[in-house]
């Protein structure tokens, strides 16, 4: 059994194989996720697990150069906006609508979805590179 780190399989090997450049997302539990997309669903109840707590266990392991997040998030989910802001102020972060968010998402090696309700929670993370 692996000891730290992430504990979820498919989460782990998802990371472990991703590259420069590829990206990850972690959704709330109303996103579309394209069929062509690995589904991690990770959704358990409304709130549980909510997308902080996957996000924070996904940066323990993942080189990220690259955050979008969907320009709504800034008015209609302010606290998760702010908060993404403050966690990236070294990383680039850009905004694009949420249907350009959506149409970016079928790019993705995976999206996990968490059982997060609150509007606009959905965060695309590109892989940076470690040297």
């Amino acid at each position: 059994m692996k000891r730290i780190g992430i504990l979820n399989s498919r989460i782990s090997a998802v990371v472990a194989g991703m590259g420069h450049t590829d990206t990850i997302a972690i959704v709330d539990a109303g996103f579309p996720i394209p069929a062509s997309v690995e589904r991690i669903d990770l959704a358990v109840k409304p709130g549980l697990p909510n997308l902080s707590e996957v996000l924070e266990s996904l940066l323990s392991e993942l080189c990220v150069e690259e955050v979008t997040i969907a320009s709504e998030m800034r008015s209609k989910n302010p606290g998760l906006y702010s908060k993404l802001v403050e966690d990236f102020h070294d990383v680039r972060l850009l905004e694009v609508s949420h249907e350009e968010l959506k149409l970016r998402s079928a790019s993705c090696k995976a999206i996990i979805r968490t059982g997060e309700c609150k509007p606009y929670a959905n965060i695309l993370l590109r892989s940076g590179v470690t040297f």
